[in-house]
């Protein structure tokens, strides 16, 4: 698959090359065009994610509620304007691509701009780090999430290169 010449200029920009598409074996996502809002945070910012993982990331939220364990979003739909703005703040901090690209996807290659992707994670609890998957909220995604349409999309070693993020689900749309 070609990088679209949208993003060219735009990884080029970030000094990102074109062989890391195919290097990291990354996708090209399109971005959520219907979102709804589902969470807003104590500080006023509100998460959105699309009608369908919206409903099924409330029924899941519901769900693990009635078994007792509290779940929260600390991140959900991202622009990839945003993805470039969180790229450049850490170029801008001296770190290096190769290194940026461990935890972040390219812009147009993060499942946050689907508006399906979701980080969780379980109040009082660790946020966005590993130690996620030593919470309770952890051990009740790992059991229960997939029955919701929710996958961990980045579990030890995974096939894109990036960090283990015990914290980040996608929902899938169920294959008729």
């Amino acid at each position: 698959m070609n990088l679209p010449a949208h993003l060219q200029t735009i990884w080029q920009d970030l000094g990102i090359e074109p062989e890391v598409l195919q290097q990291k074996s990354l996708c090209v996502f399109d971005e959520a065009e219907e979102l709804v809002d589902v969470e807003t945070t104590f500080d006023g910012r509100v998460w959105q994610l699309t009608p369908a993982a919206a409903q099924a990331w409330q029924a899941m939220q519901a769900a693990a509620l009635t078994d007792g364990i509290e779940l929260k979003i600390a991140s959900a739909y991202r622009a990839s304007s945003r993805q470039v703005e969180l790229i450049q703040r850490k170029l801008d901090l001296g770190q290096s691509i190769n290194e940026i690209l461990q935890v972040l996807a390219p812009p147009g290659c993060s499942e946050h701009h689907t508006g399906r992707a979701l980080d969780i994670y379980q109040p009082g609890g660790p946020v966005v780090e590993e130690a996620f998957e030593t919470t309770t909220a952890f051990a009740w995604l790992q059991q229960y999430a997939k029955i919701y349409g929710f996958t961990l999309s980045f579990p030890r070693d995974n096939a894109f290169a990036y960090v283990y993020e015990p914290w980040h689900w996608c929902w899938h749309p169920p294959h008729p």
